[in-house]
């Protein structure tokens, strides 16, 4: 049977969009890899069935190490260009369908702290538009990260009006700058050659290298 053609798909005006994601951790070579399930685009990850999820029995069901929910998370780039199968692997957790959207490398002593960059393979173009605001992270080597998603996992009152001053919450490594910015021109963030590098805050949001 002949595999289906890839295909790609351009989501616009996607700012400030509710979604969540599963992760599925199994055991791989030379470490552990994640499954990154999302349901963008077939739901908004409604409160009652994601307060529901019961992680344990999707884990076994799905044969994985383990179940982890990252989310509710809400966009912060204005449109994603994603290549991809024209019939994309879909699974219902809870009751929220979600669709295959990235693999994640966690490698072979996987450290949960946060500022810790890691590989992402996700076939996608991020762009943020001239005019918007971006907020970013500087590494002491100059590497610009810039935030993708905000999560309100750990603080459920976190909206983007937040975004700007959130400097002042984080406890960032030596080194290390959070800067908010307007845009002059766009941001492309493209990951469809190259893996993603992305890392999270101590919050959860969630930043893409772009240098």
């Amino acid at each position: 049977m002949t595999a289906p053609s890839p295909v790609t798909r351009k989501l616009d005006n996607i700012r400030g969009e509710r979604y969540g994601e599963i992760l599925l951790v199994r055991q791989a070579e030379g470490g552990l890899s994640a499954e990154v399930y999302n349901s963008f685009t077939l739901n908004d990850c409604p409160a009652k069935e994601w307060e529901a999820l019961d992680l344990p029995a999707i884990a076994a069901a799905e044969g994985a190490l383990v179940a982890v929910a990252n989310g509710p998370r809400y966009w912060l780039a204005d449109s994603i260009e994603k290549a991809g199968s024209s019939t994309p692997e879909v699974r219902d957790f809870g009751g929220i369908l979600m669709n295959r959207a990235a693999t994640l490398d966690l490698g072979a002593d996987f450290d949960p702290s946060p500022y810790i960059a890691r590989r992402v393979a996700r076939t996608a173009l991020f762009s943020f538009a001239a005019g918007s605001t971006v907020y970013e992270l500087v590494d002491p080597e100059g590497q610009v990260s810039v935030m993708q998603s905000w999560c309100t996992s750990v603080d459920p009152t976190l909206t983007e009006a937040d975004l700007p001053g959130l400097g002042a919450r984080l406890t960032l490594p030596p080194g290390w700058q959070y800067r908010s910015r307007t845009l002059d021109r766009p941001l492309d963030v493209m990951t469809i050659t190259d893996d993603a590098f992305v890392l999270q805050d101590e919050l959860r949001n969630s930043y893409c290298r772009t240098t």
